[in-house]
């Protein structure tokens, strides 16, 4: 008689279905994930009344420098050299979307000279919708 041998069992993990997870982890991310065009980074002015701005504004930044730079609220944002080329971009935003918001996003030490040169810029061109960000005051007190 021969001796019977004992086949041991090898554990095995299925790595099948990995692929799937993967793929469904990588599509969940990318529909959750918020997209923000403008990310320059300014110190805001104080306010005590505040009201919501719409995901798709188009953001005009200025910083404390002085530097301008612009987003649709669709594309990320990018430099201009003058105020004066902001009109051309608010033509077209005006022209494909009328109602859009703009949103002044300005460093809260920059010239009013340059605020001034941007809101004139942005009636010329026919922007109806115009808005300051601003940061909510904190503390009390006279």
């Amino acid at each position: 008689m021969k001796p019977h041998r004992i086949r041991r069992i090898v554990p095995v993990i299925p790595t099948a279905s990995m692929a799937d997870i993967a793929f469904l982890l990588i599509i969940f991310f990318m529909l959750t994930t918020t997209f923000s065009p403008e990310k320059t980074t300014v110190e805001l002015p104080q306010s005590e009344i505040r009201t919501e701005v719409p995901k798709d504004a188009a953001i005009i930044a200025i910083t404390q420098e002085g530097i301008i730079r612009f987003t649709d609220g669709e594309r990320p944002s990018f430099a201009l050299g003058t105020a004066a080329e902001l009109g051309p971009l608010t033509q077209e935003v005006v022209r494909f979307l009328p109602d859009r918001e703009f949103v002044i996003k300005a460093d809260r030490m920059v010239r009013y000279e340059l605020i001034d040169a941007v809101l004139e810029q942005l009636r010329l061109n026919g922007a109806k919708k115009v808005g300051l960000l601003t940061e909510r005051k904190t503390g009390g007190g006279v």
